[in-house]
């Protein structure tokens, strides 16, 4: 089982294209962008916690 390859990754965006439709997309990268800042101010406000703990 190798790396995804360019093929697969153009079936992967059809597949998800008859699914959502071209109207519904932007709205789940929005919802994906969003969900990935929150995740990584998440991931920088516990660093900051550890760094401070460790400071103490």
């Amino acid at each position: 089982m190798g790396a995804i390859g360019p093929t697969q990754v153009i079936l992967i965006v059809l597949v998800v294209l008859l699914l959502f439709g071209g109207r519904k997309i932007p709205e789940l990268m929005r919802g994906l962008g969003r969900g990935v800042k929150e995740f990584k101010d998440a991931t920088q406000e516990d660093q900051k916690s550890d760094n401070d703990a460790d400071k103490a």
